[in-house]
């Protein structure tokens, strides 16, 4: 941490997280593809309305997680090891109390959360089939992205990758069977992603028996103030993510009285190559917190600037990229669902340009929002994350289709990404006025 050169110590945990993030989303947008092709359209958009329960349940892994492992890296870097195995411990604890307690709630109003995310009564039984499996084993999707963040925060993202890399094939392996062998349509999916996901945390588990490993549980003591602040470090994390699982509900919402089932399937398509990018961009700052992180803790502050420079550079690289990428391949990303009716299509083609237009700005956000929050800057991290994802995204969504017809519901992502950066980078302007070494 502190004598490698920082583009190769960056390089070292970027490749892993960025790959790890990416199979995460693969496990997401398998399904989708799997599902559009072996049972439908309708089931492509009952699944997408499905999709918030798993982005809630990852919200709550990411708050916990990267919350904790805040505070363990932090303290690791302090030479700190009982305490910051203590923090771990305390972290899963907490995750399996508050997600016991939320799909507890979620079973006894299925029907009600079905309709709130957006179903209609052709589209239901598809969603149906998805959330309530989904929600059976919601537990397992939490477990295995907690310790996946903890393992790489523990020096060891190789492995931490390989689990998700096994994740990934084997989702795919039993998409494939349970769809189109055993002809179980919108429930293998599920099924398929659950066993994947289970078999994925066995490879975690592995770490802990590993000499190099120094992550252990410790005796479980109820520590009020250890927890409130793994919850106040990882709130920007949860916001992250549980902010998307807003805008999905609300783009539904929007598509379904503006565009109708078009809107909607057109949105599907969409939303399961963002959920692919949004985890690219999701792993440049989980790349970026345990150097970091380690690097406030030891005080190395001048050296640490050079890696927020390093990660805000690769997160606009990556955002460019991506633009790029819809721009240009906009026809075959819709081929690739198998959709061929052509208002989707038309309406889809129109929407990659202009939604992925909001990536020229996300990447430099989400790097933004992460590293604050692994230097303990909460308020920061908070403010940025709620600045793009609600204050300013809900406000336009509103307006825009009302004003401008619903070509420019799309655009409600862009604008307000855009204009955070811009609110971002008078701040960063500001701050450099009055700097000090480890002023941020």
């Amino acid at each position: 941490m502190e004598t490698k050169q920082p583009l190769r110590l960056f390089l070292h945990y970027l490749i892993p997280s960025m790959i790890g993030m990416l199979l995460m989303a693969i496990n997401i947008l398998v399904d989708g593809l799997f599902v559009s092709h072996g049972v439908g359209d309708r089931a492509l958009a009952g699944v997408n309305i499905a999709v918030p329960i798993y982005s809630i349940l990852l919200s709550i892994s990411l708050w916990i997680g990267m919350g904790g492992a805040t505070l363990y890296s932090i303290h690791m870097g302090a030479n700190e090891s009982n305490k910051a195995n203590a923090i771990f411990t305390q972290a899963i604890a907490l995750a399996i109390g508050i997600v016991t307690i939320i799909i507890g709630l979620s079973l006894l109003f299925e029907r009600q959360l079905a309709y709130f995310f957006g179903a209609n009564d052709s589209i239901y039984p598809y969603v149906h089939d998805y959330l309530h499996l989904i929600l059976w084993f919601g537990l397992v999707f939490i477990l295995e992205n907690i310790l996946s963040i903890f393992v790489r925060n523990d020096g060891n993202p190789l492995l931490s990758t390989i689990a998700l890399v096994a994740t990934a094939v084997f989702n795919i392996i039993f998409n494939y069977i349970f769809i189109f062998h055993f002809g179980w349509g919108v429930k293998g999916a599920a099924i398929a992603t659950i066993i994947a996901t289970f078999l994925g945390i066995l490879i975690l588990l592995v770490h802990f028996f590993l000499p190099k490993s120094h992550l252990r549980f410790t005796k479980f003591t109820w520590s009020n103030a250890m927890m409130i602040r793994i919850m106040q470090i990882g709130l920007p994390s949860f916001i992250i993510e549980g902010s998307a699982a807003i805008i999905v509900i609300a783009y539904n919402i929007t598509f379904s009285h503006f565009a109708g089932e078009v809107g909607i399937t057109s949105y599907a398509v969409i939303n399961y190559i963002h959920a692919v990018s949004l985890m690219l961009f999701i792993g440049v700052g989980a790349a970026l917190q345990p150097i970091t992180s380690y690097h406030y803790g030891a005080k190395l502050f001048a050296r640490l600037h050079r890696f927020v420079r390093i990660g805000v550079l690769t997160g606009f690289i990556i955002g460019v990229l991506s633009f790029v990428i819809g721009v240009v391949a906009n026809g075959w990303i819709i081929a690739m669902f198998g959709i061929d009716d052509p208002d989707v299509i038309a309406f889809t083609k129109d929407g990659i340009v202009l939604f992925f237009s909001g990536y020229l700005f996300l990447g430099v956000n989400m790097v933004f929002a992460e590293f604050y929050q692994s230097v303990e800057k909460t308020k920061l991290a908070t403010i940025i994350i709620m600045a793009r994802s609600l204050v300013l995204f809900l406000p336009l969504l509103y307006v825009l289709p009302r004003y401008f017809g619903n070509h420019a519901i799309w655009l409600a992502f862009p604008i307000a990404e855009g204009l955070t950066m811009i609110g971002i980078f008078i701040y960063v302007f500001w701050r450099k006025q009055k700097q000090t070494t480890n002023n941020f």
